[in-house]
């Protein structure tokens, strides 16, 4: 059996190693994560950390980081609909840079413009499909995280930290 990260029959030698990533999606209260790889280019959600008198969860993201050991790191860029940078765009700011000091990691970061709507929409849909009923915060936050993810992995790269 080939080793997923080598190229399909036909496809050139010099396909990348599947890379899994994490992707967050900043916020005051809480912050959503979400999970993908480059193989699928999908993204999935993980529990979100919450934010502490001192600031964030670093031991919950620490685990996560310690579990899945992404090669790379996403942070949603919180713009407003003009396009110009948010309120929380100097924290969202802040937490990315703190990543990439604590775990040596590239951090990227994407435009997350209306990326909890779409979360809210996605989750409501599976809701009314027969999921669970009640949609919880969190819930809301990682699935916003998942779309961050997916965004990058579609090629909105946005910008480097590193």
């Amino acid at each position: 059996m080939p080793d997923a990260a080598q190229a399909p029959s036909g496809a050139s030698s010099a396909a990348k190693p599947v890379e899994t990533l994490l992707a967050f999606d900043f916020g005051l209260r809480r912050i959503g994560i979400a999970a993908g790889d480059t193989l699928t280019a999908t993204a999935a959600p993980r529990p979100a950390a919450f934010m502490t008198r001192t600031g964030p969860d670093w031991l919950a993201i620490g685990r996560e980081i310690d579990s899945l050991k992404p090669r790379r790191l996403v942070v949603g860029a919180p713009y407003n609909a003009d396009g110009t940078p948010g309120a929380l765009a100097p924290a969202a700011r802040r937490f990315a840079n703190e990543l990439e000091r604590r775990y040596k990691l590239p951090v990227s970061m994407v435009d997350e413009r209306w990326s909890s709507l779409e979360a809210g929409a996605a989750l409501k849909a599976r809701r009314a499909g027969g999921g669970r009923r009640r949609i919880r915060r969190e819930e809301v936050d990682s699935t916003a995280a998942a779309v961050i993810l997916e965004r990058w992995l579609a090629g909105e790269s946005g910008e480097n930290l590193t």
